[in-house]
């Protein structure tokens, strides 16, 4: 191999861009392009199709850099390997920003523009916010297959969810009806029970009686809600109410007529507030099961606005916290109130808005979880995506996240999937009125997919295409974003065209079921049970197999990141500034599945330097002059020609590539790191770089290259950009798709152990010691001192004098004796079957608590060992030969442990 001149530092602004343009050429990206045989297993992954609301951040960054580094190993591996991109729409939460930077710049509102105009303007939005998003995908690196690129309203996915709600439709799965569900005033629009956030508060909390001749008081937070309570529960194990219990009193509650019935329930608890509850069906879920059990009446109180409806007296119009304030005023003026005192509960605000949420009846689309399926062998959606956790098809990593995925799924109601919003793919249900009735009552549900004619005479059709015919009008709500990005793994794929008489074709019969889901923890229940939903609807199948778990981005202070804490960094700043490499690197360093990490300059400053030093390695290597002649390195007849370094260093290298693949496989992305991070800064560049300096081996300089070209390759996956910079001015061609190293062959070029490589640790350790000792001394690293080496190994120590001298230890004079008594006044060192003797004039009590110190660490050393071998199952389980070399271990320290106590009590006695 010739030597390759190389500039002194990685310029990766000038690389970064050319590189990913080359990747991009090349076509292998698509796995249709990869020289693969048929027998290749697949390896896809559906991107998490980051929102088009703005431009991607940290978390995002975490997100593709987890990913990329998934897809480039098993790439190399030899995986028909599939990444498919993408973009959300994000129905409501872009609505909603576009809504407001309408009335920012116009003081309009979507209203005032109508339907058509403003989703012109949400369009434009899209587009401006798209393109980022998608520069900065290509900024980190990412290997996706731009081919089939996708957005959860573009036209195949339009295509798809309209068939998708039509199939689930005609199933009976999809209906209409009425239904308390979560609303949001300021969105003007229903919300999933996982579209909810909870803030902590502290609210009053009101005991009153509703009139003066009602006998019994009741507790609650929301005195406005009380305008349309039908009912006063109880416990039937209640004896203050036993009386009461069944029958109905009608009351004038500060003007608006009550009809109550008192009715018993075990839910009630007896402890909380008087043991008596209000009923309010139409606000409050739990109510609303109780009005079902017992019959009750449903009365709604606030309407959509926010406002309490008409007909409630002098409340009507006022908006529910001005209600609220009004009724407490009336019963203290009344003497109805009999206390008042502050609680902590949680207030449900919307996810996008900050809004406080109002629980209320209205006529949505909804699908049903529980309805029995014949295509799913009788079972319910839900019961199938229980039993996808329960049996282990889909495993959670880590695991303890499938208990809340259960957790969620096992109390899941149906599935509210209507929005009123513009935004999104438009239910495709058409309704032809009957002129005696308005356009604000309700419909009833058709039965099928063709036109019906209920008993009201009002006509529904639901299908994939609008309906012939004069008069119908379709649908104003909109889907939840949720239902299209729910079925974003097949319909990326080809479905519905690439399933047909329940058997799959094309991408989808190659790569679903896709092997990974790679999210955040915060929307398992959001996001990911609402796929194996609506996958086992569609396909009757799984996904995903497994679902990773990342955490969140925080600050240096474990604080999460936000634009108004001024704490959150931008990703393209910070790749504009340290280089895209080092920003992968810090978001994997320290990462672990489920778990949160910290992010902060410092630390991609730590991840630029390793990366320089790779480069600084490479560049090395690459000035040595190997021998062309050698065609063959890794074969049994080089073994006699390696130096110790040489084969202490294709140890560790065989080691590296096998714990490297291990870990990646276990998903140990931050270990597989900080391993080729301790080999390449410390084995390689410090140790054998340095050595191989004085060693002259006539393999070294082939045997480092090769060495380099495989760790490129382990380190590819996490730092793309310098290490296909590194192979091209070595190869000419890709490393994208180079062959995964394999650490067999350094197996056969080391064979049988020699004992050069345990010399090499020796001497190693020696050097170590020595230049720990200096430092803890205060030896200037300038002044030569004599070191006098006491061992049975003269021959290794005398055949390694350069290297000890040489490798910053400042030794001017090595003495190698097979026996000598040690000198009163030195610095004195133990190793196993190596005592030093650093003649300096000692500070005493310096080197008693250096001695101390070292007497500690070799007792913990000791323990464990000892501990270990004092374990039968231990001794019973292990090879005969780990067994051995443990109680080899115990014999070293008690040695070391006995001259390190020896030379202390020497030191104290002088």
């Amino acid at each position: 191999m010739e030597s390759k001149a190389m500039e002194k530092s990685f310029d990766f602004k000038a690389n970064e861009d050319r590189i990913y343009k080359k990747w991009e050429d090349s076509g292998f990206f698509n796995p249709d392009n990869l020289d693969l045989p048929e027998s290749a297993p697949p390896y896809a992954i559906a991107l998490p199709p980051p929102n088009i609301t703005d431009k991607l951040h940290l978390g995002h960054s975490s997100m593709l850099a987890i990913e990329d580094l998934m897809i480039r190993y098993h790439r190399m591996k030899g995986f028909r390997t599939l990444w498919i991109p993408g973009t959300d729409h994000a129905a409501i939460a872009t609505q909603n920003v576009v809504e407001k930077r309408l009335f920012q710049e116009e003081k309009k509102t979507r209203h005032d523009l109508g339907r058509e105009k403003f989703l012109e303007k949400v369009w434009e939005f899209v587009k401006e916010t798209q393109s980022m998003i998608l520069y900065q995908t290509r900024k980190m690196g990412a290997s996706l297959d731009w081919s089939r690129e996708a957005f959860t309203l573009d036209e195949q996915r339009r295509q798809a969810v309209t068939g998708m709600f039509v199939a689930m439709y005609s199933a009976g799965v999809i209906y209409r009806g009425e239904r308390i569900v979560n609303w949001c005033p300021r969105c003007s629009s229903t919300l999933a029970d996982d579209e909810i956030e909870y803030k902590e508060q502290k609210s009053p909390f009101y005991t009153f009686r509703y009139s003066k001749d009602f006998p019994i008081a009741i507790s609650t937070t929301r005195p406005e809600t009380k305008l349309a309570d039908t009912a006063v529960a109880v416990n039937p194990k209640d004896e203050r109410y036993k009386e009461f219990v069944g029958k109905t009193f009608e009351v004038d509650f500060l003007g608006v007529p009550l009809k109550l019935k008192v009715i018993a329930d075990r839910q009630v608890d007896m402890e909380f507030g008087t043991g008596a509850l209000g009923v309010t069906p139409a606000h409050s879920y739990v109510d609303w099961q109780l009005a079902l059990q017992h019959s009750l009446e449903i009365v709604k109180v606030i309407d959509e606005d926010g406002r309490i409806r008409e007909g409630f007296a002098q409340f009507s119009g006022m908006k529910a916290k001005a209600a609220r304030e009004a009724i407490v005023g009336q019963l203290r003026e009344r003497g109805l109130m009999q206390s008042e005192y502050d609680i902590e509960n949680n207030l449900s605000v919307c996810y996008r808005c900050d809004t406080a949420i109002e629980p209320l009846p209205s006529r949505q689309w909804f699908i049903s979880v529980d309805k029995k399926l014949e295509r799913l062998g009788g079972k319910s959606l839900k019961e199938k995506a229980m039993e996808a956790a329960e049996s282990g098809a889909i495993e959670f990593i880590p695991s303890r996240f499938k208990k809340r995925y259960l957790d969620w799924i096992e109390n899941l109601f149906d599935w509210c999937i209507s929005r009123q919003i513009w935004f999104g793919h438009r239910i495709p249900a058409w309704y032809r009125y009957n002129s005696k009735l308005t356009d604000g009552e309700y419909f009833k549900n058709a039965e099928s997919t063709e036109r019906n004619k209920d008993d009201e005479g009002i006509e529904t059709y639901v299908g994939i295409e609008p309906p012939a015919g004069e008069g119908w009008v379709q649908d104003e709500d909109s889907l939840d974003t949720w239902f299209s990005s729910g079925m974003w793994t097949f319909s990326t794929l080809g479905w519905p065209d690439n399933f047909s008489g329940g058997e799959k074709s094309g991408d989808l019969k190659r790569f679903h079921p896709t092997q990974m889901l790679e999210t955040g923890y915060e929307i398992i229940t959001l996001w990911v049970s609402r796929m194996v939903i609506m996958s086992f609807f569609a396909l009757n199948e799984i996904p995903f197999e497994k679902v990773y778990l990342h955490g969140l981005i925080l600050d240096k202070k474990g604080k999460k990141m936000s634009k108004s804490k001024g704490n959150g960094i931008d990703p393209l700043d910070v790749i504009e500034k340290f280089g895209t490499d080092a920003v992968r690197l810090s978001l994997l360093s320290g990462s672990t599945p489920g778990n949160d990490i910290r992010m902060y300059e410092e630390k991609i400053e730590g991840s630029r330097n390793m990366v320089n030093k790779l480069w600084n390695i490479a560049r090395y290597i690459l000035s040595l002059e190997a021998d062309a002649s050698e065609k063959e390195l890794f074969n049994a007849e080089n073994r006699r020609h390696l130096t110790p370094s040489d084969e202490w260093i294709v140890g560790k290298m065989e080691n590296l590539i096998k714990d490297v693949t291990a870990d990646l496989d276990s998903y140990n992305f931050s270990q597989a790191g900080e391993r080729l991070r301790e080999f390449s800064w410390n084995d390689l560049a410090d140790w054998y770089v340095e050595a191989s300096k004085f060693a002259g081996g006539k393999l070294s300089a082939n045997l480092a290259q090769e060495m380099l070209k495989d760790l490129l390759k382990l380190w590819h996956p996490f730092i793309p950009f310098i290490t296909e910079a590194v192979w091209e001015m070595m190869t000419g061609q890709i490393l994208m798709v180079a062959a995964w190293p394999d650490s067999g062959r350094y197996r056969k070029l080391l064979g049988a152990a020699s004992g050069k490589a345990e010399g090499f640790e020796t001497v190693k350790e020696l050097i170590s010691a020595v230049r720990n000792a200096r430092a803890e001394n205060g030896i200037e690293p300038s002044r030569r001192i004599k070191a006098l080496v006491i061992t049975a190994q003269t021959g290794l120590i005398n055949e390694n004098a350069g290297l000890i001298k040489s490798l910053r230890t400042s030794i001017g004079e090595l003495e190698v004796v097979a026996a000598a008594d040690k000198p009163e006044n030195a610095v004195y060192l133990a190793l196993p079957g190596i005592e030093v003797c650093l003649m300096v004039q000692i500070d005493k009590a310096k080197e008693a608590k250096r001695l101390s110190k070292e007497i500690d660490g070799a007792k913990k050393l000791l323990t464990a060992v000892q501990n270990k071998l004092a374990n039968a199952e231990f001794i019973e389980k292990a090879p005969q030969n780990v067994v051995d070399k443990e109680r080899e271990k115990q014999k070293e320290y008690e040695a070391k442990l006995n001259r390190l106590q020896e030379q202390l009590a020497k030191i104290s006695s002088i």
